[in-house]
């Protein structure tokens, strides 16, 4: 299970007030998205998003995620 540093925290928080993108790097993977929010479900943190190219609804796990890179 990884875990986001503070640092990560600040720069996914800026990006959701400022509807920037986000690269979530998860399995091994980088996924690319506009962050909506932050929230608690069953007890995990989740972040709610849509997807930049088709506006689809994303959910990805916190703690799946071994980190974040704002990118515009």
């Amino acid at each position: 299970m990884a875990q986001l540093t503070v640092a990560d925290y600040d720069a996914l928080e800026s990006a959701i007030r400022d509807g920037r993108r986000v690269i979530v790097r998860r399995q091994h993977q980088d996924v690319v998205i506009v962050p909506e929010r932050l929230i608690l479900r069953n007890r995990r943190e989740a972040i709610e998003a849509r997807h930049p190219a088709t506006g689809d609804r994303l959910l990805l796990w916190v703690d799946e995620a071994e980190g974040v890179e704002v990118v515009g």
